[in-house]
């Protein structure tokens, strides 16, 4: 009973000591801010890391998400609904759930591990105190652009996957369902909200900060060489990816509930 006792204290004071170095963390953020033009070539350095190099992996997993999606729908509908809903049902999923949170999920495996191993492999060499030795504070320099560049970009990806997915899922119902162009996309028309999008993309950009706060904060207190730099990966990846689902809950309540 001791052991347990002290088990959870252990995990207690471990989980609000994680919370105040997060506190911490985006505190610095915040005051590396007034220097965003200065910094904005390692930002737009970022941008493009984050951003064009995600474009192949988004485009795969929207097209897949939106033809996985109308077929799970048609299938549903079978003897209850007709399938002139079938683009209705299926745009509104994309838009407020699937396309950010999904395409969130996986690159969290791609930007937030990136993160936690570049960041990591920085501090356990010593690279991180050689820039504060020449007066380089590592929040801004390091910190403050990937973050900028994950908010940013997250939710332009989102945008490319929810159109990809959006292609996918009419090219299943065009070949395979025999629904049309006119009455694939004049269903999706009737239920369209600007909501739809402009929350999904409130979710892009919180599931961006996230990811690269967690990334951030799990590489930079990395240690014990290259296997702690391996488990600073995975942690990353795992937090930003359960996180990303429990910030899709809570934003869910709070714009659509």
């Amino acid at each position: 009973m001791d052991r347990l006792v002290d088990w959870l204290i252990d995990k207690i004071e471990f989980f609000f000591l994680e919370i105040g170095r997060i506190s911490i963390l985006i505190t610095g953020i915040i005051s590396s801010l007034p220097r965003v033009f200065r910094d904005r070539k390692l930002i737009l350095e970022q941008m493009a890391h984050i951003g064009t190099g995600s474009i192949p992996l988004v485009v795969i997993i929207g097209f897949f998400t939106g033809a996985v999606s109308a077929w799970q729908a048609a299938y549903q509908f079978q003897g209850f609904i007709s399938l002139s809903y079938l683009g209705s049902a299926v745009t509104k999923a994309i838009f407020i759930e699937l396309g950010p949170v999904l395409t969130a999920i996986v690159l969290a495996g791609r930007i937030g591990a990136s993160i936690a191993a570049e960041l990591g492999t920085m501090k356990v060499t010593e690279q991180i105190d050689a820039l504060e030795s020449l007066a380089i504070n590592p929040v801004r320099y390091l910190v403050m652009p990937r973050f900028l560049a994950s908010i940013v970009m997250l939710p332009v990806l989102t945008i490319i996957a929810n159109f990809i997915a959006v292609m996918g899922a009419f090219g299943v119902a065009y070949f395979f369902q025999d629904v049309s162009f006119q009455i694939f996309f004049n269903s999706a028309r009737r239920v369209f909200e600007m909501k739809d999008i402009i929350g999904g993309l409130i979710k892009a950009f919180f599931f961006g900060a996230s990811t690269a706060i967690l990334g951030c904060h799990v590489g930079l207190n990395a240690e014990g060489g290259a296997q702690g730099v391996g488990n600073a990966t995975i942690r990353a990846f795992v937090l930003a990816a359960a996180m990303t689902l429990v910030l899709d809950y809570i934003l869910w309540t709070t714009i659509f509930g």
